[in-house]
């Protein structure tokens, strides 16, 4: 029902504020507004985007929880879609997604209202419940264990056969 109600009332901000400011401005000044946002939006959303992907990237690494970082990365790119968007309304709340303060306020509101049950990642797992992964049913599933299956290869003796002298 939320996004009926969206679906229908931003067309109708955009085009009321597209009238207002064409009225105010007149029409080559609000077109030429409208896409120095969407030129502006894009390169911010770029540097955001790869400032974000660094970060993320060393969470990663560093084996930490990712999900802020995730959750910053999809807001960004939300944000892109509503500055590549026409309109005042959506360039607004695009604009606003990229100061880094909304986005953490934005991800704190989110964190209240959805529950994690567990995480898995890379064979481990967390959470109420959660039970280690193991990639063969009959492997005890232990930390110290890698499971893994290998061919010994000798090195050979002489010309392997794919090359040939001439």
């Amino acid at each position: 029902m939320l996004l009926l109600v969206l679906f229908i009332a931003v067309p109708l901000i955009e085009i009321a504020l597209f009238i207002q400011v064409g009225g105010w401005l007149g029409l080559w000044p609000t077109l030429a507004i409208v896409l120095i946002t969407a030129v502006l939006g894009t390169v911010l959303v770029r540097q955001q985007g790869l400032s974000v992907l660094r970060g993320l990237s060393q969470r990663l690494n560093a084996l930490e929880d990712p999900t802020e970082a995730l959750v910053h990365g999809a807001m960004i790119l939300f944000s892109g879609a509503l500055l590549l968007t026409p309109g005042f309304f959506t360039d607004a709340v695009g604009f606003s997604l990229l100061v880094p303060g909304v986005r953490t306020a934005v991800f704190g509101y989110l964190r209240t209202r959805v529950k994690v049950q567990g995480v898995h990642m890379g064979g481990m797992a967390a959470g109420p419940g959660a039970q280690p992964h193991s990639a063969h049913p009959q492997s005890p599933a232990r930390e110290d264990v890698i499971d893994a299956d290998y061919t010994d290869l000798d090195q050979p003796k002489g010309p392997s056969g794919w090359t040939r002298k001439d």
